[in-house]
């Protein structure tokens, strides 16, 4: 195991303290490149702002450059080389801000959520930008008119987010949308969805801010990339903070993610740690509102179909013709272009968990045979899958977690707090978390009527 250090850094010439820490190892990050441009992505999301007329401020700035650092760190550094138990990493992050104090503070909350959202253990150390980069905000003039915006929402291409964002223009919603675009097949996913969105609703203020964050020619010493990138939502919920302190006023950034999803509840005791992925939990969201109110930014983000399964989101979305229209287009795989291995071209595989609840919602949604997404296992009935190998490890757990329940209902109101500290939530949300994940697996129940995995094969 070694620790990590990452350090930012304003140019050559920025002589901000470096590190010294036996045994561990150092990674510049020089956060600025030609003509002052600031660099992975940063400096296009703010002129793409600044092109819809949103000047965000020096704390939005500061919020993607701190997540630059995360999503460096995480896509960087190998689980499998670099910690003892092949998961959990310890990684410092030396991050230069605008406003000193205010970050410090708002450190144990960052070190909270970094720590619950990726399974490592995080330090983070602040120092002041360099005086010739005290203010980054572009010069520009705002509209006499406003922000012609009245929300933010993450559109990521999967079901969840194409969702959110009928239903917020179907109610004559003016939202800003907030894509990362990292994967080429997400990346489709979301300009096809994008692109019919505002066919359909050609009188809407729709837009959206699409951010590449990339680090060319970047490499930690003596370690692989990382593939698992758990911090993956830091960096998504960052873009949209920074786009929310370009409003003239008060901001929610939404993040439309069903009950079941995001609380995430580990199918059997054995899928903890690197099965239980966090992006969407009401801890980290609440975390999040912590940080925001921390460091004075006057936003909050909601998921406003918490109590919500996957299917309800389906059955009751308000343009279900459109929405038919694209579920193909829409991508929830984990890993959409694994088939490729196989000779298949990207496409859901349909056994991973995402695609399981997307199969589970659809039938529950819209009827039996209703889906109209290619997926590489076509048929979960095709014969007895085994367990041991991929196609019937997910099926075999989703099985086992419905017969639990199954046998206890009651146990949902213990399970729910499996995955994460539910202490903020009010004990009557904590019953409606509850039902919902009842709800949410009945439909996963109903879909898996007649499959089979077993591991004696």
């Amino acid at each position: 195991m070694r620790r990590h250090i990452i350090v930012g850094q304003f140019g050559p010439n920025d002589s901000g303290p470096a590190p010294i820490e036996r045994d561990a190892v150092v990674s510049q990050l020089n956060l600025v490149g030609a003509g002052r441009k600031l660099n992975y992505g940063v400096g296009h999301a703010l002129d793409d702002l600044s092109k819809i007329g949103l000047f965000p401020s020096e704390m939005g700035i500061d919020v993607l450059i701190f997540a630059a650092h995360v999503q460096f760190a995480d896509t960087h550094i190998s689980r499998a080389t670099e910690s003892q138990d092949t998961w959990t990493r310890e990684i410092k992050l030396v991050v230069p801000v605008s406003d000193l104090q205010k970050w410090n503070t708002a450190a144990p909350q960052l070190k909270r959520a970094l720590d619950f959202l990726t399974g490592d253990i995080w330090r983070l150390e602040f120092r002041s930008r360099p005086s010739d980069y005290s203010a980054l905000v572009p010069v520009g003039t705002r509209s006499l008119a406003g922000v012609p915006f009245d929300r933010l929402a993450l559109f990521s291409g999967g079901l969840d987010s194409l969702i959110g964002a009928i239903n917020n223009l179907h109610s004559g919603g003016r939202p800003l949308l907030i894509s990362h675009t990292g994967e080429g097949a997400i990346s489709g996913a979301q300009q096809v969805c994008f692109d019919e969105l505002k066919t359909h609703y050609p009188q809407s203020q729709i837009d959206r801010l699409r951010v590449w964050m990339s680090f060319p020619g970047l490499r930690v010493s003596d370690t692989k990339m990382e593939k698992t990138t758990r911090g993956r939502s830091f960096l998504f919920f960052s873009i949209g903070i920074l786009a929310g302190t370009g409003f003239s006023g008060p901001f929610t950034l939404e993040v439309p993610e069903n009950g079941l999803i995001a609380l995430n509840v580990p199918l059997d005791p054995l899928r903890l740690g690197s099965h239980s992925t966090r992006t969407t939990h009401p801890f980290y969201i609440a975390r999040w509102n912590e940080i925001l109110r921390i460091l004075h930014i006057d936003g909050k983000i909601e998921n406003p179909y918490w109590n919500r399964t996957k299917g309800e989101m389906v059955a009751d979305c308000a343009n279900e013709a459109l929405l038919r229209q694209l579920i193909p287009s829409s991508l929830s795989c984990s890993s959409p272009t694994k088939g490729r291995w196989t000779g298949h071209g990207v496409q859901h595989c349909g056994y991973c968990v995402p695609c399981v609840i997307r199969r589970a919602a659809l039938k529950s949604g819209l009827g039996r045979h209703s889906d109209p997404t290619t997926y590489y296992l076509a048929d979960l009935s095709e014969g007895i899958l085994n367990s041991r190998k991929a196609k019937g490890e997910q099926l075999r757990s989703f099985q086992y977690a419905v017969s639990r329940l199954r046998a206890n209902p009651g146990l949902a109101k213990s399970l729910i707090h499996s995955s994460g500290s539910l202490a903020d939530e009010s004990s009557v949300r904590q019953i409606e978390l509850a039902d919902v994940y009842l709800r949410g697996m009945a439909e996963v129940e109903h879909l898996l009527r007649g499959v089979e995995a077993s591991s004696e094969q």
